[in-house]
């Protein structure tokens, strides 16, 4: 059973980022150095809305994936560990828990959306204290609708153990998650009671914020991770009847760890 968090807790927090499920790779050492993928893998754990324009929490449990080298035949090391300058590309996970209408008095006579698991590619450009990027991502069982995200980061690395990065974002979907996610149909209006209206949102973006967070390389295996943000919806989201019930502004904030493995696949 998840634990139930105050909207209070997480917003004294700190201002983090939302649950993504990239890390980016710390100093990759010189034996690593000689493998043609370093990859680190883990978990974390993100405290967040119980769904999008909610004003309750849920800690929920998310996956963390980083590459710190990676070989192509042909074109040999596409990207190489921390403070590395250039293009570079990236998996994106997210996962969006079910929703049902007894998560929240506000979702009365709406119905039952399934969990859905979101995968797609992310990429952009960085050097050592500049990174922008941008991810799109595929939905699939609860929705079936695209998702993605803008960003820019300033990176600090106030010691060498540590790298510190923070900038805005911008989310944005298509029409199918939106009128999941935000659409109110003509018999959920009815089954509400009068607490809701028909609703038929739009494509566009959903949220603007700010994202942080904090790596700290443990040894040269293991990495310690501190993630939080702040999202505020806009556009047609934050117009919806299910965001006027419950909150416009969303927090985050997640803790994980990492373990790198290294090794060669081609000869």
């Amino acid at each position: 059973m998840f634990k139930l968090l105050s909207r209070a807790a997480l917003a004294a927090a700190l201002s983090a980022a939302s649950g993504a499920a990239l890390a980016e790779s710390g100093q990759i050492s010189e034996q690593d150095a000689t493998k043609q993928f370093v990859i680190d893998l883990g978990v974390g754990a993100i405290g967040k809305p119980r769904y999008e324009a909610a004003d309750s929490y849920l800690i929920y449990p998310f996956p963390l994936i980083s590459v710190g080298r990676f070989y192509l035949p042909g074109l040999g090391q596409v990207v190489d560990g921390r403070r590395r300058s250039g293009v570079f590309f990236y998996p994106s996970f997210n996962y969006i828990g079910e929703r049902k209408a007894s998560d929240s008095t506000d979702l009365t006579g709406t119905d039952t959306v399934d969990w859905a698991v979101e995968v797609g590619l992310g990429g952009g450009f960085r050097t050592n204290h500049f990174r922008a990027f941008a991810e799109l991502r595929q939905g699939f069982n609860g929705h079936t609708g695209q998702v993605g995200q803008l960003g820019v980061d300033a990176i600090v690395y106030p010691h060498e153990k540590w790298e510190v990065s923070f900038g805005p974002r911008a989310d944005f979907a298509s029409e199918d998650y939106m009128d999941t996610y935000f659409g109110v149909t003509a018999s959920e209006a009815a089954n509400s009671g009068g607490r809701l209206t028909a609703y038929d949102p739009g494509a566009g973006f959903k949220s603007v914020g700010l994202a942080a967070r904090a790596s700290y390389d443990w040894n040269d295996d293991f990495r310690l991770h501190i993630q939080g943000g702040y999202d505020r919806l806009v556009g047609d989201a934050a117009d919806s009847p299910i965001a006027d019930g419950g909150s416009k502004d969303q927090f985050s904030l997640g803790v994980g760890v990492t373990y790198r493995f290294a090794f060669d696949v081609f000869n």
